[in-house]
């Protein structure tokens, strides 16, 4: 059965402020382990997507935070 856009989905937040997201959502978004979700706090409530992020597609060493500053995209940036 195929959702409409309108349809409700639910789901708790735990002590921790950790919450799984509801299979439909995940389905809809495309969200796979280890995606980053995005956030967005409008004047109707919040907007959850998936973060896509152009620079970090092509990044080498987007998985590695600690080289992460600007002192690194500096030392780096003509590689």
């Amino acid at each position: 059965m195929k959702r409409k856009p309108s349809d409700a989905a639910y789901s708790l937040v735990s002590v921790k402020s950790q919450t799984v997201l509801p299979k439909q959502v995940r389905e809809a978004l495309g969200i796979a382990p280890g995606d980053t979700l995005r956030y967005r706090i409008t004047g109707h409530g919040v907007v959850i997507d998936k973060a896509v992020r152009a620079k970090d597609a092509d990044d080498p060493f987007a998985a590695f935070s600690e080289w992460n500053g600007p002192a690194d995209d500096k030392a780096y940036d003509d590689l």
